[in-house]
């Protein structure tokens, strides 16, 4: 059974196969299998009718221990975005720090920039991501920005309902749409 999962910072929506062929509720906690690695993620529907190609297994529920682990993922998030901030501070950097987000098998940490990511900013980003035993990656906030969910965004020929009433509401740059 397919359902919709919104996954990741910028709020990516894409279909994942449930591995278990079990349904899953809207607003649930996942875990799933993305080409980034291992993600949590909040069921938005099921896809029954679906025959469009997975994102990726739907791998189960989130358990008690695994909302620890987020938990913990999360302070290491915040903590290392404060970091961030200051030794850009420190270090004379302009670059300008939207978010960081620490992927669910800790083994990514993805830093997001307003801009071009300079030598200075990829240095730091890699003293943090080794500081928490992970690779430091830079996902494409500019990209989101000018391509929003998806071909067509905000327009009734988007390829996910982004220009339908209340279809931007899965949309990661929503507040920008243009509809």
């Amino acid at each position: 059974m397919n359902h919709l999962v919104r996954v990741g910072a910028m709020g990516h929506v894409g279909r994942f196969r449930s591995a278990d062929g079990l349904g899953y509720r809207r607003g649930q906690r996942v875990i799933v299998r993305t080409a980034r690695g291992l993600e949590c993620g909040e069921v938005l529907s099921d896809d029954p009718g679906s025959q469009a190609e997975s994102d990726g297994p739907l791998l189960r529920r989130m358990t008690d221990a695994d909302e620890m682990l987020a938990e913990r993922l999360r302070r290491n998030r915040d903590a290392a975005s404060e970091a961030c901030v200051r030794l850009l501070a420190e270090r004379g950097s302009n670059a300008v720090l939207l978010d960081v987000e620490h992927l669910f098998d800790g083994r990514g940490l993805y830093f997001y920039f307003l801009g071009d990511v300079d030598s200075t900013t990829e240095a730091i980003s890699a003293e943090l991501a080794d500081a928490y035993n992970a690779e430091a990656r830079f996902g494409q906030f500019a990209d989101a920005l000018e391509q929003g969910c998806g071909p067509g965004c905000g327009t009734a020929e988007a390829e996910n309902g982004c220009g339908t009433a209340g279809g931007c509401a899965t949309c990661a740059v929503a507040s920008a749409c243009s509809r």
